[in-house]
């Protein structure tokens, strides 16, 4: 799996999982409830995951709808 993001916003976290559903590219988000429990804390973030096969085609949707300052690298 390839990471793609990681953060504790949780609306981007939203979005960035209907886009890549919308193009029917699976995603996981680890550590979703872990993150929400630590609240704004960065100790602990969410990391929004794709399979490495589909990881270029995301990096470019995401580009694509203004998130690639999101990207990591």
């Amino acid at each position: 799996m390839a990471e793609l993001i990681r953060t504790n916003d949780i609306a981007l976290v939203a979005v960035v999982e209907a886009l890549l559903h919308g193009e029917e590219i699976p995603v996981h988000v680890a550590d979703r409830h872990s993150s929400v429990m630590e609240g704004s804390s960065r100790f602990i973030q969410m990391r929004v995951l794709v399979p490495d096969d589909r990881a270029a085609e995301a990096r470019i949707l995401l580009r694509e709808a203004d998130l690639g300052e999101w990207l990591r690298d």
